[in-house]
């Protein structure tokens, strides 16, 4: 079947879901990569489906494919009528790939602008898929041959004057069904004199409407516990290869030791560190490369090389050593497999350990307790910001490793690594969305303890700690509150402001770290008791509460929250605009041409999860 040919039945809603497929969760650069593919004349793979008998439609709930996506308010796949008079096929494997296709060809995808507030509708603007006629992709880490992106109006603009792009929306060749539409394309854009513009054209068309790429394998049966049978063992019945397990495979035939046994036992080691990380083979295999010093770090089997792997051998038991250490910093960080939102992380930390050939000693020495301290408030910070080691992961630890290599040999080089994300559009630098965005963080959230720490170092992470509520949690118990009367006998709160304070009560203003035997002696006391029985000394009473962000009053009850509330939120926009500082000038990213990095991060545009 050709692609054309299955986003009509998809159209005529005669390909559709069974409510037993999960939504659409594939990010933009899959999009882009699932197109680059079709254009290679790659097969996309084959698809599962399940032919259903008009008699068994009314059995079954049934969906329609996404083709107008939108991250902020159009996630859901759209619920279909079927006609009990006429068979349906339901795709039971493969409808991310055909999802995909249906958006790139017919519909749009809207995604977070990178900074944008994830509560404002206008920070997801509709993106269309385009083709750029002039030439092949730059290079680029993803490995891509065509120049697919996702572009808004305002993207297409800003490019209007750029001789190096010229671009063609992908859905104009859906629409040109016939041979003789698609050879009116050229001409309408201005290209019909570019050999390049008219074969990419013709190329394209021949991938949508003639090339019979698409291969269904079709189940008949109706009965449905054999049809769920079979999507759970297609979907996870299975136990998934993954790339690095492909790549370890490799490893170990050119190993002359076990690698298998090297990096699974590493792994297992590191994870058992302080309150235990959840470190998986993928991170530790890249870090092996970058501590290697290999040039391209990116998971290709061209790097799996035979010299690559001497390096990685006979460097092994230095690079577990300086991994420990690093994961060991990571856990006096106060950080674990619950609170550590990038594994990625390690990875720069522990080429600055093995750099600077730095053992355990490094974590406990009053000489190097400032450097550790620069260490620690760097890494918190990246684990804040959203995006830090997402999009452009190779990139990034390549500079981060150029970075600390050439200035990183008597400390830790914050403002160049600061300087050279900021370049690579990972900026550190504190704005208005991510003070609101981190405001609004809630206990039991892992980027809470990352905020919590940085904001309040004083509290060592090394022993424990609490995330604590200041006013007590148990305070707010909805029935009590709708229970409680004002002086004239009518409800005090009414359930708009009941939900209100239940809403408020786990967001950040409300929390703080504190040493675990504070906390254990806190319980469930009305916070301005508690203070004054804690601290008796006025001047050990002032002391908290500055350490701590806390207005000068605490709250004795719930009547006293709201104002409260509102003191503690400014106290803390105040600390994060000082403990959240970046250091050094903010560089202005370059702007001549796209190169591979400006490629790879518009590509991965959207892909950050929230």
């Amino acid at each position: 079947m050709t692609i054309a040919a299955a986003l009509r039945q998809i159209q005529e809603h005669k390909l559709i879901l069974p409510a037993i497929q999960r939504e659409y969760v594939w990010k933009p650069s899959q999009v882009v990569r699932v197109f680059d593919s079709v254009m290679r004349g790659y097969p996309v793979g084959s698809f599962l489906s399940w032919r259903v008998a008009p008699e068994t439609i009314s059995k079954f709930k049934f969906y329609g494919f996404m083709k107008d996506y939108s991250a902020f308010n159009n996630r859901h796949n759209p619920v279909v009528d079927i006609p009990t008079d006429r068979e349906v096929v339901a795709v039971l494997d493969g409808q991310q790939r055909l999802t995909s296709l249906n958006i790139g060809l017919r519909g749009t995808y809207a995604y977070k602008n990178h900074g944008g507030w994830s509560n404002k509708a206008w920070s997801y603007p509709e993106r269309r898929l385009y083709l750029n006629l002039i030439g092949e992709a730059p290079e680029n880490e993803l490995g891509l041959k065509y120049h697919f992106q996702f572009l808004t109006k305002l993207d297409l603009e800003a490019t209007a004057e750029d001789d190096t792009k010229m671009w063609f929306p992908v859905c104009e060749i859906f629409e040109s069904a016939e041979p003789a539409a698609m050879m009116q394309i050229p001409a309408k854009y201005g290209v019909g004199n570019s050999e390049t513009a008219v074969a990419l054209i013709a190329k394209l068309w021949q991938e949508i409407h003639h090339n019979a790429s698409l291969h269904f394998y079709e189940e008949d049966v109706q009965d449905i516990e054999r049809v769920l049978d079979i999507f759970v063992r297609v979907n996870s019945g299975g136990t998934v290869l993954s790339y690095s397990d492909l790549l370890l495979s490799i490893a170990t035939a050119q190993w002359e030791g076990d690698a298998r046994a090297a990096v699974h036992g590493l792994v297992d080691s590191l994870n058992q560190t302080g309150m235990g990380f959840n470190f998986s083979r993928d991170t530790i295999l890249k870090s092996g490369l970058v501590l290697a010093d290999v040039g391209d770090i990116g998971f290709k089997v061209k790097n799996f090389t035979t010299a690559n792997m001497a390096r990685l051998e006979f460097d092994w038991d230095a690079m577990s050593t300086s991994l420990h250490v690093a994961v060991g910093l990571l856990s006096d960080f106060g950080l674990s497999g619950g609170a550590l939102t990038a594994d990625s992380v390690l990875i720069p930390v522990a080429y600055y350990v093995h750099h600077g050939k730095l053992g355990h000693s490094y974590r406990e020495s009053p000489n190097t307790r400032e450097d550790r301290e620069t260490l620690r408030s760097w890494v918190l910070r990246s684990l804040i910001v959203r995006g830090i080691w997402g999009s452009g992961l190779d990139t990034l630890l390549r500079d981060l490793r150029d970075v600390i290599k050439s200035q990183g040999s008597s400390s830790f080089p914050l403002a160049a690594v600061e300087r050279a994300m900021a370049l690579r559009g990972k900026s550190l630098a504190v704005t208005d969305a991510l003070i609101e965005d981190v405001l609004t963080l809630e206990y039991g959230k892992a980027r809470t303890f990352a905020v919590l720490a940085t904001l309040f170092p004083h509290v060592d992470t090394r022993n424990l700690f609490h995330i604590d509520h200041v006013f007590p949690a148990a305070r707010f118990d909805k029935k009590a509150l709708a229970k409680q009367k004002a002086d004239d006998g009518t409800p005090k709160f009414s359930a708009e402001h009941i939900a209100e304070l239940v809403s408020l009560r786990d967001t950040l203003p409300n929390l703080q770290l504190l040493p675990g035997l504070e906390n254990i002696g806190k319980s469930h006391k009305a916070p301005d008791e508690w203070l004054a029985a804690e601290y008796p000394s006025p001047d050990d009473r002032s002391a908290f509460l500055a350490r701590n962000a806390l207005p000068s009053t605490l709250p004795h009850s719930i009547d006293d929250f709201m104002a409260f509330y509102e003191q503690r939120r400014a106290n803390l926009v105040t600390r994060i605009q000082d403990k959240l500082r970046t250091h050094g000038p903010e560089p202005t990213p370059s702007s001549e041409g796209l190169s591979e990095v400006a490629l790879d991060e518009a590509l991965a545009q959207g892909d950050d999860e929230d």
